[in-house]
């Protein structure tokens, strides 16, 4: 058996070269937020395992089979937040966010679930989250689906696809369901043993199973939409107008019903078939019942997540990520005598030139050996100071990429020149 530890298994490093493409996307993300008027929420990682029982649901595989839950030394049950709604409702809650108030939030981090690793899936994964809270109107719904399609057409993503549904409100669910307990019942012999369960716990879920099995059996189900309530139906279709008119193209899935159990009236997800099985990339919907549910005064609410390891993969399929920023210069220093100025130097060309990226070889080596380094670099230009140039007060500007000879210019020209030569 090796001695060297390997990272917990799905839960991967992000490495130097890979997160150029997390800070652009994450940047995009954040700047389109910021110009649909909604501010950062940080919440913490690690919350009381009820919050999650109470929100997501205990007939719901994330309960039942995916959390990270453990005793801290007070023997309180604690969990690794598998998702990031409700440890946002409940900061709402615990900080007096919610009542008679309204608020646009965004989130981002890590989230944790135990499920089989794969490509997009992971047990550590990462989310950008949205939200907004004491917003009722099919509206604010719209403006969400708005939103995260304006993110596909900023990223060049033309390969998702957008499914909606409504699920109605509690009571109209609850007739709902007892239809579709009915319909199951008949056909109990062919559920698997986890519709089996959740037939008497809570029908809905067994929409979702993933078993290709079952799946002419539950295409043949009775649908959601023909139990909404007038409300609900009224809210519907005044969305659907709202996206035709924005010309935003969509499909109605009566069979999308999402996996947790916070949600009412418009769920949504798009998906795309350029990333395998898992083909979401961004899901969410409404849960207008949510923060009475954990103990808050009734607050309407609609909100979606996006993974970013998915949405990272499809745009590394679709060729639209930016590559490792390499260092504009490499500063080389030959001769002991430069080491000192060395660092001087660098420091003031930072200062006059804060658009360029400079590199300085540290670790010593030879001549010959912090070319290579400066080369393995990446940069465009290397910049020689050495015991001759210190004497003369002059400085050397060698091409790296390219022909070009190398130059020598006065040291206090350096910062023009190099800014003439990167055409800056």
């Amino acid at each position: 058996m090796s001695d060297t530890l390997q990272s917990v298994r799905g839960m991967n490093d992000i490495l130097p070269a890979e997160t150029p493409a997390w800070q652009a996307i994450e940047g995009l993300l954040k700047q389109i937020m910021l110009s649909y008027g909604y501010q950062e929420l940080r919440v913490p990682l690690v919350e009381r395992t009820e919050l999650f029982k109470r929100s997501i649901g205990e007939v719901t595989d994330i309960v039942e089979k995916e959390m990270y839950t453990f005793e801290d030394r007070n023997g309180e049950s604690l969990t690794l937040r598998p998702e990031a709604t409700a440890g946002i409702v409940r900061a709402g809650i615990s900080n007096g966010l919610l009542h008679n108030q309204r608020h646009k939030i965004w989130a981002t981090g890590p989230m944790f679930r135990y499920e089989k690793p794969q490509k997009g899936r992971y047990r550590q994964f990462h989310q950008f989250d949205v939200e907004a809270l004491g917003f009722g109107g099919p509206d604010i719904d719209a403006e969400m689906i708005m939103m995260s399609a304006r993110i596909w057409r900023e990223l060049g993503l033309d390969k998702i696809k957008l499914q909606i549904n409504s699920l109605g409100t509690t009571e109209s669910r609850g007739v709902y369901k007892e239809a579709l307990s009915a319909y199951f019942l008949q056909h109990e012999t062919e559920l698997d043993e986890d519709s089996k369960n959740r037939l008497h716990r809570n029908p809905m879920r067994i929409l979702d199973t993933k078993n290709p099995a079952m799946a002419d059996l539950v295409a043949a189900a009775p649908k959601i939409t023909d139990y909404l309530d007038d409300e609900s139906r009224e809210h519907f279709s005044v969305l659907q107008e709202l996206l035709d008119q924005a010309g935003i193209s969509y499909t109605v899935n009566p069979r999308l019903v999402r996996g947790l159990d916070y949600y009412s009236r418009t769920v949504f997800e798009w998906v795309t078939d350029q990333l395998g099985a898992q083909g979401a990339v961004c899901s969410g919907g409404r849960y207008d019942g949510l923060v009475e549910q954990l103990g808050g005064k009734p607050t309407q609410a609609v909100g979606w997540a996006i993974g970013l390891e998915r949405l990272i993969a499809l745009c590394e399929e679709r060729g639209c990520v930016p590559v490792l920023e390499h260092p504009h210069v490499y500063l080389v220093l030959a001769g002991e005598g430069a080491l000192k100025p060395g660092f001087v130097l660098a420091e003031s060309l930072r200062d006059e030139l804060p658009d360029v990226r400079i590199e300085l070889n540290c670790g010593g080596g030879s001549f010959k050996s912090q070319f290579k380094r400066a080369d393995k670099s990446g940069a465009r230009f290397a910049v020689v100071l050495g015991d001759e140039e210190l004497a003369q007060g002059t400085v050397g500007i060698k091409p790296l990429r390219g022909d070009g000879e190398q130059q020598t210019v006065p040291l206090a020209d350096l910062a023009v020149s190099l800014r003439q030569a990167l055409a800056l």
